[in-house]
């Protein structure tokens, strides 16, 4: 059986499938080979089958505490045991006697296992805690699997029926799922490469990623500044919601110094830090200086979350200058290039081991980058807000930017002249020391 994600699908399918750029696929196939569930002869046969999740998405992952997959047996299926992966009910197993199966409910739900588990107990790609990172950001690492014995379920391709109602949380909603499709059935090469065995059967499942299903409102907001205007460009208020003093705490607050603030919640609900837009993320655009040749820009990414962290952050901005990165610090940077010949979007994400961990909120909940880029002088200009980005999306998540006329404007002629005189003799007077 097999399962697949994009960024707004997810798709199980074979995982050699081409499939976009935006997926995440999970494959689930049955080999051909029945297996005894238990050393007890009374116990009905089994077959295996290996689910492999390769997460295509080029910017949105899924981070801790990861992703949990559910489906509804066609039957009366159970699942004798599992290896890289668990279930988190067992169900009503009293019918069994003897050897008892892993789950007997009718609605299993599956889980990663988490790092550091016995070697008996892992798989290939196993045991990550359900974080799965976006194939953009780390390919090595945008793969999940495990292997699940399933007993009641038929011995060949004809009696086996597939699962329907299948389910993605990561950790939350988002995905909808279609029904399961069988497609070729895999075929594996032995270790010393000379023989091929097929699978028993395999299929996959198409689920669509909806923000608006997610969650009602945007998930982070953008502000803007400038070094040719003193305005500071705020996000929006009420971006993300309107300031609750039930749903949120203020920075100053002896809230804070309670043992277990921080720790997150069964349900995921934020602690957010009263502000007036009351986003968990904001964005914060400086363009910083003008150079002849080049122009710099500074980004500053502030969690207002007090309960969560986020692991292997992706931000991804949209502006036309992109085409000229020249060069980008403390954050990795890789192009993305979703027209072929239009190289306006790139991926920012976290170096690892250094800044991969945006903190909750607070004095370290903030990672801060600059990046910088080369003019085109055909195209480049500070005039009507061209040196703002177009969109910018954090995790996957459109974030809101400010309304296009609040942009910080350029001066009037005769103080830009003394500004870009200025900045040049700066320049000179720094590269002569």
């Amino acid at each position: 059986m097999a399962s697949t994600i994009s960024t707004n699908q997810l798709i199980l399918s074979l995982p050699l499938k081409s499939l976009s750029s935006s997926s995440l696929t999970t494959l689930w196939h049955k080999p051909m080979s029945e297996c005894p569930s238990s050393s007890s002869s009374s116990s009905p046969p089994s077959v295996k089958a290996v689910v492999n999740m390769h997460n295509f998405q080029m910017y949105r992952h899924i981070m801790s505490p990861g992703w949990t997959l559910g489906w509804t047996w066609a039957k009366k299926e159970v699942i004798w045991s599992m290896v890289g992966a668990q279930t988190t009910e067992q169900g009503d197993c009293s019918k069994f006697k003897g050897s008892i199966p892993h789950c007997c409910k009718k609605t299993p739900s599956v889980v990663d296992l988490l790092p550091g588990v016995p070697y008996n107990q892992q798989y290939t790609n196993c045991c990550k805690g359900g974080v799965v990172a976006a194939w953009g950001q780390d390919p090595l690492a945008s793969i999940s699997a495990f292997q699940v014995s399933v007993g009641l379920a038929g011995t060949s391709n004809k009696t086996v029926t597939l699962p329907k109602n299948f389910t993605l949380l990561t950790p939350g909603p988002g995905y909808t799922c279609g029904p399961a499709k069988t497609v070729p059935a895999t075929t594996f090469l032995t270790t010393d490469g000379r023989r091929k065995t097929q699978a028993l059967m395999t299929w996959n499942v198409t689920c669509t990623y909806s923000q608006f299903l997610a969650r009602k409102s945007p998930s982070c907001c953008v502000s803007f500044s400038s070094f040719y205007n003193e305005t500071i460009i705020p996000c929006p208020n009420c971006a993300c919601g309107c300031q609750n003093n039930n749903t949120c705490i203020q920075s100053d607050s002896k809230l804070l110094l309670k043992p277990g603030v921080n720790t997150p919640r069964k349900d995921n609900a934020p602690l957010l830090q009263c502000t007036k837009h009351m986003c968990p993320i904001r964005v914060h655009w400086h363009v910083k200086v003008n150079y002849k040749e080049y122009w710099r820009v500074k980004i500053a990414i502030t969690n207002f979350n007090y309960r969560l962290n986020y692991t292997q952050w992706t931000l991804v901005v949209q502006h036309p200058n992109l085409n000229n990165v020249t060069q980008v610090f403390s954050f990795d940077y890789k192009p993305l290039l979703p027209y072929g010949s239009i190289n306006d979007t790139g991926m920012f994400y976290g170096m690892k081991f250094y800044n991969d961990l945006l903190m909750e909120a607070g004095p370290f909940g903030n990672v801060q980058s600059e990046i910088l880029l080369q003019k085109d002088a055909q195209t480049f200009t500070f005039k009507q807000g061209w040196a703002f980005p177009r969109k910018i999306y954090f995790n996957g998540d459109e974030c809101m930017l400010p309304p296009p006329d609040t942009y910080p404007f350029l001066p009037n002629s005769g103080y830009l002249t003394k500004l870009w005189w200025g900045i040049e003799f700066g320049i000179v007077t720094t590269v002569r020391d």
